[in-house]
């Protein structure tokens, strides 16, 4: 009896043929399904890498002024502590004459044998005039030489509120039961000119 390979009929299945002869592809370039030169083709066009690379500075300046904006809406800066950055800064100005620490009772004073809460006695001086202050707990009292008026302010550091003000005399007194805790100065305006002291902390 004669089968398929006796009579020279095509067989259907040879197990000498091996996956590529049965897709019809053995021999031919490519054969992975891309086609070799499209890819030499790619490799060599432009390089378009480096075609952005300017862009980052202003990806950064947007990013900075984004976040910018979303600070002073989520966490804005105190009105009154941007006043009292302001009034720091003033300290330069050309109207404002900074009196400077000459006398602290805390650095220079004698320690009194049996005294209790000793008053703390300051010194500020400029060139035309001298601030003696005593701080105590309960507050402050002081003096201008030459005597002259003057409003005086008490500023203690960043505070929602305006900075309470005194009132010197003629004979330059001034007195307040006003308790001076943490850092304080004073702000002095007087007809002449406008003077503030050093900050101290009580």
């Amino acid at each position: 009896m004669n089968n398929a390979h006796d009579d020279g009929s095509p067989h259907a299945f040879d197990e000498t043929d091996g996956p590529a002869d049965m897709n019809g592809t053995e021999g031919i370039d490519g054969m992975d399904g891309f086609d070799d030169d499209a890819d030499d083709e790619l490799d060599d066009g432009p390089d378009d890498s480096g075609a952005f690379e300017g862009d980052d500075s202003l990806d950064n300046d947007l990013l900075e002024e984004t976040l910018r904006q979303a600070a002073a809406i989520m966490d804005p800066v105190p009105a009154q502590l941007r006043q009292t950055a302001v009034e720091a800064y003033a300290l330069y100005a050309l109207d404002t004459r900074l009196a400077e620490l000459t006398f602290d009772s805390l650095v220079h004073g004698l320690p009194i044998r049996g005294a209790v809460d000793a008053p703390r006695m300051l010194t500020f001086r400029t060139d035309e005039l001298t601030v003696d202050i005593e701080v105590t707990a309960h507050g402050l009292m002081g003096q201008l030489l030459p005597p002259q008026g003057a409003r005086i302010e008490v500023l203690r550091g960043p505070q929602l509120t305006s900075p309470p003000a005194l009132t010197a005399d003629n004979l330059g007194r001034f007195a307040a039961e006003l308790p001076v805790t943490g850092p304080f100065a004073l702000r002095l305006r007087t007809n002449a000119e406008t003077v503030m002291t050093e900050w101290l902390r009580a």
